[in-house]
């Protein structure tokens, strides 16, 4: 089961519970706290969410073989990301990776470790790995940048092998092996310099009168889910569904590599990439006349009176107001003028398109580098 033991940042003045996860949803002030955590400022505790350790001396090539990412060459303190993917391409699991050299760390969402644990065992066979939920000995949580925020959760961070236990988020740039749909030259995703740190529990309490000594302050779940939407971040607890291909949300240009060898899933990632165009395309809209109540995950997007998508992620970024991903059909022009209902009002959603709608089909098609080095598919 999922860590749901109320956070001691739950004392914090003004915290709000964010239900049934025990930690908290904002202090008070989201668009403070987004700011704050641009800053380098402010932390976030994601303690609700899960942690997997793998041991053993195959655990990168065990690892490597199964997910879509190339890991056999990841050096102790690389940071990547992964997606387990079934054998239609679909994606079941997202996990954020680390190694130190001893240990494999996975971080993943919210309640999804004891499934993704209990997966991951079955398929060990003779392989020298060991699996391992640590969810309830260890924390997350979320910093942007090496500010102050940054320095006291070091302070306390896990170190088993030395050096602190810290992900740094790959998604602001292309990942060698990776392939960027989005068209823009301005990637939103540029400055995003988003870590992890991982804390053991017992020393949660410790971390409370550094942030007071170093003027940082706590930020909420809803404060980062606003930048994450801003940055055009997916997220599996939000954009994923059960028939969720990663070619939908542009997640090639950080959690996959398109020249390693096999894993499952791989022939339709493949095929969808060099052949064909996946079904569906992630966009981003800025919504209009929403100021009272946002859409909640899995609202509807029409076109006319045709329903043409979902939204998957809503929020009030401190710039850019209400906004919103949204998956919708790849036939939907990327003019068209799409409305989400919400509390029985029409509200415009004007979309900015992240994966194009003719994504996919690249094969023999020259490759524009975008942000970062790519190489080429086979």
């Amino acid at each position: 089961m999922p860590h749901t033991a109320l956070s001691p940042l739950l004392s914090w003045p003004a915290a709000v519970e964010f239900v049934g996860w025990g930690v908290a949803a904002s202090y008070g002030n989201p668009f403070t706290e987004q700011r704050d955590l641009l800053r380098g400022t402010a932390l976030v505790d994601l303690s609700h969410r899960g942690v997997i350790a793998v041991t053993g001396p195959d655990r990168l090539t065990w690892l490597d073989s199964l997910l879509s990412q190339e890991l056999r060459s990841l050096k102790p303190g690389d940071s990547t990301e992964a997606l387990l993917l079934d054998p239609q391409g679909h994606i079941e699991h997202a996990m954020r990776i680390m190694d130190d050299g001893v240990t494999t760390w996975l971080l993943v969402d919210e309640d999804r470790a004891p499934s993704l644990t209990k997966w991951l065992d079955r398929m060990r066979f003779m392989k020298q790995v060991e699996v391992t939920d640590v969810s309830e000995t260890i924390a997350t949580f979320g910093v942007f940048g090496s500010e102050a925020a940054s320095v006291a959760l070091e302070v306390v961070a896990l170190a088993p092998q030395g050096a602190a236990l810290v992900w740094a988020d790959p998604w602001n740039h292309v990942s060698a092996g990776g392939w960027q749909y989005a068209d823009s030259a301005e990637h939103p995703a540029g400055q995003w310099n988003y870590r992890e740190v991982l804390v053991s529990r017992e020393r949660v309490p410790a971390l409370m009168p550094l942030m007071k000594a170093s003027n940082v302050a706590p930020a909420g779940l809803i404060a980062l889910d606003a930048v994450r939407i801003a940055a055009w971040r997916p997220r599996i607890t939000n954009e994923g569904d059960a028939t969720a291909l990663p070619h939908e949300t542009d997640w090639l240009r950080s959690a996959v590599h398109l020249n390693k060898g096999c894993y499952r899933g791989q022939e339709t990632m493949a095929k969808v990439h060099n052949l064909g165009h996946p079904p569906r395309r992630l966009v981003f809209l800025t919504l209009d006349g929403s100021d009272a109540v946002l859409p909640e995950p899995g609202t509807p997007v029409f076109f006319g009176e045709n329903e043409v998508g979902r939204i998957t992620s809503s929020g009030r970024h401190y710039e850019e107001g209400a906004v919103a991903l949204a998956v919708v059909k790849r036939s939907v022009a990327p003019d068209a003028e799409l409305v989400v209902h919400v509390d029985s009002v029409e509200v415009a959603a004007a979309q900015i398109v992240i994966v194009p709608t003719d994504a996919g089909r690249v094969a023999n098609v020259p490759r524009l580098p975008r942000l970062g080095k790519v190489t080429r598919p086979l």
